[in-house]
């Protein structure tokens, strides 16, 4: 493995740690930043495309949070990460998540991502969320209601 990739590897480590962190402090506008231009954010299979889209979705999470009758506590946990580097400038990963809130786990799953590199730094290109569980009652199930109509 040469140096370069090595480097590589840590960046995108350190994408999906700020993706969390940021997420987390609700700076979004700062989680935004980490998607390409054009990239893609997929939660529940449906894809947001670009800054404007993704920032907009993250406003809506915001505005629920915001109203949830408990005091918002939220910490993603990741792990399981795996990355293949494709070439200096395109990788792709896979890792699992968790995400506790204030009344304990709300949500689980895992990721599958495609990165690319923007004047050097690595960013999202693609980020598919499989949610694959939820506690009933809790935000994350909410939120699914609130999306389809329930």
């Amino acid at each position: 493995m040469e140096l370069w990739e090595l480097s590589a590897r840590e960046s995108i480590r350190e994408l999906i740690a700020g993706y969390a962190t940021n997420v987390d402090s609700g700076r979004f506008e700062d989680v935004v930043q980490l998607f390409a231009a054009d990239g893609t954010l997929e939660p529940g299979g449906r894809p947001y495309t670009g800054h404007e889209k993704i920032r907009a979705m993250f406003a809506r999470a915001g505005d629920s949070l915001a109203n949830w009758p408990e005091p918002v506590v939220l910490r993603h946990m990741t792990g399981s990460v795996t990355i293949s580097i494709e070439s200096s400038e395109r990788a792709s990963g896979r890792l699992y998540y968790a995400v506790f809130m204030g009344h304990g786990l709300d949500h689980w799953g895992h990721y599958n991502d495609t990165y690319c590199t923007v004047d050097g730094q690595w960013r999202f290109e693609h980020r598919k969320e499989f949610r694959d569980g939820v506690l009933p009652g809790g935000w994350a199930d909410s939120m699914a209601q609130q999306i389809s109509g329930s």
